[in-house]
């Protein structure tokens, strides 16, 4: 039986970018969602779309069903100032703050002399990705998850944190 758009959904996975393991959450808390709301890559969510509780499969995600192509113009090149007090070294990741208020990622392509090429695509834009599944958990969400498209696991809690002891708020 497929999973239905609004159901709760937990899965453990490891993803693979080759040979290299670049996320797992093997042996940890599942990764739970609510299915058909984009709060898993495209690709993923298809992947398991026909799957059961406790069926284990590999899902290959096609880079543009996952973090899109590699974009060559998402690239920008600034003043070495702008990284003032910081070690920079070529593949580093940074956070900064979006046009939009949010937060930004973007990896350090190239330390010039005077200049930082500093990269915004996604770290696995770009590359295929085989994700190894396993489903833990399928159920139909309350009203309020529905209402509010956050399944209870992931609710922020009373005391303010997410409860994952990020320090979120």
């Amino acid at each position: 039986m497929a999973i239905e758009a609004n159901q709760i959904v937990s899965i453990e996975y490891e993803v693979r970018d080759g040979q290299n393991v670049v996320d797992s959450n093997v042996g940890g808390a599942p990764l739970v969602f609510m299915f058909g709301k984009s709060q898993v890559i495209p690709g993923l969510e298809a992947g398991i779309a026909h799957m059961s509780i406790g069926e284990k499969s590999d899902v290959l995600v096609k880079a543009a069903d996952a973090y899109g192509d590699y974009n060559n113009d998402a690239q920008q090149e600034l003043p070495r100032e702008q990284f003032a007090g910081i070690d920079l070294n070529p593949g580093m990741t940074l956070y900064g703050q979006g046009e939009d208020g949010g937060t930004v990622q973007v990896i350090v392509k190239e330390v010039k002399d005077d200049n930082v090429v500093i990269d915004f695509n996604h770290p696995l834009a770009g590359k295929d990705l085989m994700f190894t599944v396993t489903i833990s958990n399928i159920r139909d969400a309350s009203a309020a998850e529905a209402a509010s498209g956050i399944p209870a696991e992931n609710a922020v809690e009373s005391s303010g944190s997410c409860g994952t002891g990020c320090g979120c708020h």
